[in-house]
């Protein structure tokens, strides 16, 4: 199979780049350890049921929506592997 400058199995090793890249990012963003009684950002109280719904919680619920709108989407392009990085 011709696969121009690409070596054999440069396809599937971006892939699994890829795959290793979003499963390395969602383990920095787990929480650990125990979850906090009250807000690290603004000390508000965190509900009982939040606190049991998500171990390690931090933050409360609308803090957190502000600090996931900050994250922005993430769009899944793995540049290590594409031709415009090969290209400059």
């Amino acid at each position: 199979m011709a696969t121009g400058w690409a070596g054999d199995g440069a396809v599937q090793d971006q892939i699994d780049a890829t795959i290793g890249d979003a499963v390395e990012r969602a383990r920095r963003r787990m929480s650990k350890g125990p979850g906090r009684s009250h807000c690290e950002a603004c000390d508000a109280p965190i509900p009982e049921a939040r606190r049991a719904a998500v171990p390690g919680v931090r933050l409360c619920v609308s803090c957190q929506e502000a600090a996931d709108r900050d994250d922005g989407p993430f769009s899944g392009y793995n540049s290590r592997g594409s031709k415009d990085s090969q290209l400059r």
